[in-house]
């Protein structure tokens, strides 16, 4: 009975947090009209994007409150025929500029490379910079919305999540643990406050930074070799003086990650090694993740058949509250809650598989992602 009440106290105390994190602390731009003055770049890295680019650039060619709004496109080596989708869908727009890029140096990886090429190579005139990837659709005003909270929040880097759009089991299972993770474990206001470079968090899909901060960074020449660059770069920009802060994005941009399970395993098994450090600090954190979630509906089964039905009670609390945190995290994001939330234990698993698999073929060398080796 002991073991199942620490386990309630523990589960519910963080859903409380994250609650607190959903109500209190989390930045939500609004999603309507808005207009920014200054100019802003929104650069598109693309590679071998031509089966899905068209949404997302028609979106932001329709972008609003935004006048000087600058369109950059890296073609990072596409052999799909990417640029002459984005030739097709741009016509003769003045505000497109499309660029050929270069394959990485030594010591880069290809994401940090092609959003590195973009700023240094899109023209100096605008002050903020916005980075999206080719599976974000924007809302009419997402851009404009987005630049207003980063000079609301007197930030250098703001991240506005976009809402992840699931479809398949797979994806209800695994992607919602993005913003679950965040929202549950992360200060949110401690980590816009802290200068520490470690208390940061960041998500690639959508990023608005101002300019100067920015390059005062090192931007992504800093973050060269890392595989979440978006988090190293939210890292860069702490150590460099400047502020970060994370924002509820979904009603600004929407985004299908992946288009199916082999896509959606090998996305994370490319990345969760570098999310957790250390394999030892992996195991632990696995481990508490496990207990917490997985372990209390087994526990209430076993203590049912044991004829225990008060630990069972408390057990099944136990479970309880950690849907409650999925289904607090998901109202909060835009996710679907229901009756997905009920399977987090199972989400949990997965998520542990995965983590196991990605260091597993780390060890071996052999982490590929777009053709490319990851190191």
């Amino acid at each position: 009975m002991t073991a199942a009440l620490a386990l309630v106290v523990a589960v519910a105390a963080l859903t409380g947090h994250t609650l607190v994190n959903a109500v209190a602390w989390l930045r939500r731009p609004t999603g309507g009209p808005a207009e920014v003055t200054e100019p802003v770049a929104v650069l598109l890295p693309l590679r071998d994007e031509a089966a899905r680019v068209t949404p997302c650039l028609r979106a932001l060619l329709a972008q609003r409150g935004v006048p000087g709004l600058r369109i950059v496109v890296l073609d990072d080596g596409s052999t799909d025929g990417t640029a002459d989708v984005v030739r097709a869908v741009a016509g003769a727009d003045s505000r497109v500029t499309l660029l050929t890029g270069v394959a990485p140096p030594p010591g880069w990886l290809g994401k940090p490379h092609a959003c590195w090429q973009l700023a240094t190579r899109a023209d100096p005139a605008p002050t903020v910079l916005a980075f999206v990837d080719a599976d974000v659709v924007l809302t009419p005003y997402a851009v404009a919305a987005a630049v207003t909270g980063l000079r609301t929040a007197d930030a250098t880097l703001l991240s506005p999540y976009p809402r992840i759009v699931v479809r398949t089991a797979a994806d209800r299972l695994v992607q919602p643990l993005l913003q679950w993770l965040w929202l549950t474990f992360l200060p949110l206001r401690a980590m816009e406050r802290s200068r520490r470079p470690s208390l940061a968090a960041a998500g690639g899909q959508f990023l608005v930074v101002d300019r100067a901060g920015y390059l005062r960074a090192g931007g992504h020449a800093a973050v060269a070799d890392k595989v979440l660059e978006d988090i190293e770069l939210a890292r860069a920009v702490k150590r460099s003086g400047g502020r970060i802060a994370l924002a509820d994005g979904s009603r600004l941009a929407s985004c299908r990650m992946y288009d199916d399970w082999p896509q959606l395993r090998d996305g994370y098994t490319k990345s969760l090694w570098a999310s957790f450090g250390h394999p030892a600090g992996a195991a632990v954190v696995l481990a508490l993740l496990l207990l917490l979630y997985t372990a209390p509906p087994l526990l209430a089964v076993a203590a049912l058949v044991a004829g225990a039905p008060a630990v069972a009670g408390v057990a099944f609390g136990a479970y309880l509250a950690g849907v409650a945190g999925r289904v607090v995290s998901a109202r909060a994001t835009g996710g679907r809650a229901w009756p997905d939330a009920l399977a987090h234990p199972v989400s949990v698993v997965v998520l542990g598989w995965l983590t196991v698999r990605s260091y597993h073929l780390r060890k071996r060398r052999r982490l590929t992602w777009r053709g490319r080796p990851v190191t």
